[in-house]
């Protein structure tokens, strides 16, 4: 089966977030070696300003290089594996490439600042990589510039991206209110399906079917809260591009299905279909948990969307939407239609939905 990020562009936004991580890598890396460098300065330098200019220059370059190995390539490769697995083979990989990033930036300076002949520069560097203390602390090195990397990427990925900052600067230790649109989705008629695919390759399924749906709503800026089984929940802060962007990340979602309805039904003889529930309204966002922590939403917004996902198998449709969205959106007259008054569970009075044609 081809790749499934493979249909995704770099000019996406979910590619244009992942060049983003690369220059970010980038920036960091060469910013450390900045400072180890003025720190441990070389004594054998005969232009240090030159010297020092052209190794940031090559060690920007290939820590561009290296970055795009982490988020993209290797990335790829390794999807499947589990963290330990991921961890020791970038490693051994990153650690051949800072090898060979090392090299490039002695021979540039033996060459050309301290004017060696090419034989005397690669004799020289083996000597030193050769040293026990020295080659033991190489490695140290990047292997901790390796970890912080690989914790910036994890943490994005399980909080959706751009939640890393908040997270360092503990933006959510003390709850905040926000107003969010809440959209709740899940696999139509998966209790069949389950039953078709029995529970390995029903579960595969799922992988797939949220896989696409995922990159849709971060394509569209959706932070995605949480997976429970084959629902996803996301949310957006509410604005009224963000509105537009909601129902984007809707016709998204079921044109990557579509796109890759082949796929699907040569290896599950099943083409996915999803429900859907939106609200908006005010919610509670702060950090839980004492050995695992997480970030959770709560409030009554939160439970009025998973029941209005919960309606439309009752009400026979694909999407649904409070009033209150609607209200609050640009919506055209024809792409929302009255549902009349419905009581949902666990609510005191019946809410008005509409019906969203897209």
């Amino acid at each position: 089966m081809k790749s499934l990020s493979s249909s995704y562009s770099v000019f996406s936004v979910v590619g244009k977030y992942r060049m983003r991580s690369i220059l970010y890598i980038a920036v960091f890396w060469t910013l450390i070696d900045i400072v180890v460098t003025i720190l441990v300065k070389n004594e054998y330098d005969t232009d240090p300003f030159k010297s020092f200019l052209l190794r940031e220059i090559a060690v920007f370059m290939m820590s561009c290089v290296m970055g795009y190995l982490f988020v993209f390539t290797l990335k790829n490769v390794f999807r499947k594996k589990s963290l330990v697995v991921n961890f020791i083979f970038k490693s051994i990989i990153l650690l051949a490439a800072a090898f060979a990033m090392n090299f490039l930036i002695h021979f540039i300076d033996t060459v050309f600042i301290i004017r060696k002949d090419t034989v005397e520069a690669i004799i020289s560097f083996f000597y030193e990589m050769l040293q026990t203390r020295l080659l033991i602390q190489h490695i140290l090195y990047w292997l901790i510039l390796f970890t912080i990397t690989q914790l910036y990427i994890e943490i994005n990925e399980k909080y959706s991206p751009g939640v890393f900052i908040d997270i360092i600067i503990g933006k959510y230790i003390q709850p905040k209110i926000e107003k969010r649109i809440i959209m709740f989705i899940d696999l139509k008629d998966s209790t069949p399906i389950a039953e078709k695919l029995g529970h390995v390759e029903n579960f595969k399924f799922i992988r797939d079917f949220i896989f696409h749906v995922s990159m849709a709503l971060i394509e569209h800026d959706g932070r995605i809260y949480q997976y429970v089984g084959d629902e996803v929940v996301v949310s957006w802060l509410f604005e009224k591009k963000n509105t537009v962007k909601c129902m984007n990340a809707i016709i998204e979602a079921r044109k990557n299905l579509q796109r890759n309805g082949a796929q699907f039904r040569r290896s599950y003889d099943i083409i996915p279909e999803f429900r859907v529930g939106i609200h908006v309204g005010d919610v509670t966002v702060g950090e839980i948990g004492v050995i695992k922590r997480d970030l959770a939403m709560s409030g009554d917004t939160m439970n009025t969307a998973a029941r209005i996902r919960s309606a439309c198998n009752e009400l026979n449709q694909k999407f649904i939407m409070s009033k209150d969205f609607v209200d609050s959106s640009d919506l055209k007259e024809w792409q929302g239609e009255s549902l009349g008054i419905i009581d949902l569970k666990g609510k005191a009075s019946g809410i008005e939905l509409f019906s969203l044609k897209i």
